[in-house]
């Protein structure tokens, strides 16, 4: 039952009581007043006995009158009275589990993310209210162990090079090793890892609080895929693989250049790296949603368009699906540094596409190979 039906339910019950009590008495104390009036009025015959005001009957008339108003009105304040100290019962049981949810608040407020507030089994908005809350508290756990996280990983995937190039000009000055290019050239490889990972990590943080600049124009997606996939030629070319391209039409969505051609660039670059000699990757497009369930491919509007990078290599296990799009998470955890990818590739995709209004996801299927797509709306 709905908080709002167990108050009206409350004051109407409240009414009810105070009414029945006056009501319930009213009759008796009526009758008995008149009866009172009949008995003296029978029993005190004589000079005086008159039934005007100045008469004795009269008198005794008015007194049974306002003894039986007194009576009444007494009654009627007990019922209230009463009425009163049960609505007042009945309402703190009801506002009970308030206290309980705001303590719960406090808790959260405190730093106790884990604090819950036990009301999710409720049927009624109090329920509602405490599923919603549990829900809160849950993303917040969720996203300072997220924080936590990143924080770590930061830190590790900073240290490396760092590391790396604290070593090598100690080794060159202690005359360990030579003043030669070789190891100017690693202080010069691992000093652009780090400026890569920095500046990746200021590109997530701006699309992620919607401060990233965005030149958007209507593209068309065959050309854009095209451009993506001819920039990858020479690459694909010496690693033994091919590249194709294929649209659902023609198909355009509204967006910035560059930071589309980042994100095929990103997932092009993924497809390459994992997929052996002699295998294919495919850029396709084509129209998910009204349009496409419509069967009308060339009408404008409508539907979102989804561009996919599938891959003929190992695939990736279901359990790493879901983490994929996270920062510096890596499905193979002997991951290699020395590629200079910075593991925020995917987390790049994923930040720039909801920038865009868009959504990303990946899967793979029984028999090998991965898909990462990405959908936009269709201008």
């Amino acid at each position: 039952m709905s908080l709002r039906v167990r108050l009206a339910i409350l004051f109407a019950l409240v009414a009810l009581v105070s009414a029945a009590a006056v009501v319930a008495s009213a009759p008796v104390i009526v009758s008995r007043a008149f009866a009172q009036i009949t008995a003296d009025a029978g029993a005190t015959p004589g000079p005086g006995a008159g039934r005007g005001p100045g008469g004795l009957m009269g008198q005794h008339t008015l007194q049974v009158q306002q003894d039986a108003i007194l009576t009444i009105v007494l009654i009627a304040l007990g019922g209230a009275a009463v009425a009163s100290l049960l609505g007042f019962l009945l309402a703190r049981r009801i506002t009970r589990p308030l206290d309980r949810l705001g303590d719960a608040a406090s808790a959260v407020a405190r730093g106790d993310l884990a604090r819950r507030s036990g009301l999710g089994d409720r049927g009624d908005e109090i329920g509602s209210l405490g599923r919603s809350f549990d829900t809160m508290a849950a993303s917040l756990e969720q996203a300072e162990a997220a924080r936590r996280r990143f924080f770590q990983d930061a830190a590790h995937e900073l240290k490396t090079p760092l590391a790396v190039i604290t070593a090598t000009t100690n080794a060159v000055l202690d005359g360990v090793y030579q003043h030669d290019d070789r190891h100017l050239e690693t202080i010069r490889d691992q000093s652009r890892l780090l400026a890569r990972l920095v500046d990746d990590l200021r590109t997530i943080s701006q699309a992620e609080e919607g401060g990233l600049p965005l030149a958007t124009e209507v593209l068309d997606v065959a050309q854009l895929l095209d451009q993506a996939a001819g920039s990858f030629a020479g690459r694909a070319a010496q690693a033994g693989l091919r590249i194709t391209t294929s649209t659902a039409g023609p198909l355009a969505v509204r967006g910035d250049p560059d930071r589309l051609r980042q994100v095929l660039a990103a997932l092009l670059d993924n497809a390459v790296r994992v997929t052996p000699s002699g295998g294919l990757i495919e850029l396709e497009a084509g129209v998910v949603g009204s349009s496409a369930a419509a069967g009308s491919r060339d009408s404008v509007g409508g539907g979102r368009v989804r561009i996919a990078v599938r891959d003929s290599g190992p695939g990736v296990p279901g359990e790493h699906l879901p983490h994929l799009f996270e920062r510096f998470y890596q499905a193979d955890p002997a991951r290699d540094r020395a590629s200079g990818t910075s593991g925020l590739g995917l987390a790049i995709v994923r930040a720039l596409v909801e920038a865009h209004g868009g959504t990303v996801g990946a899967e793979s299927g029984p028999g090998g190979g991965a898909a990462f797509w990405l959908e936009l709306p269709r201008a």
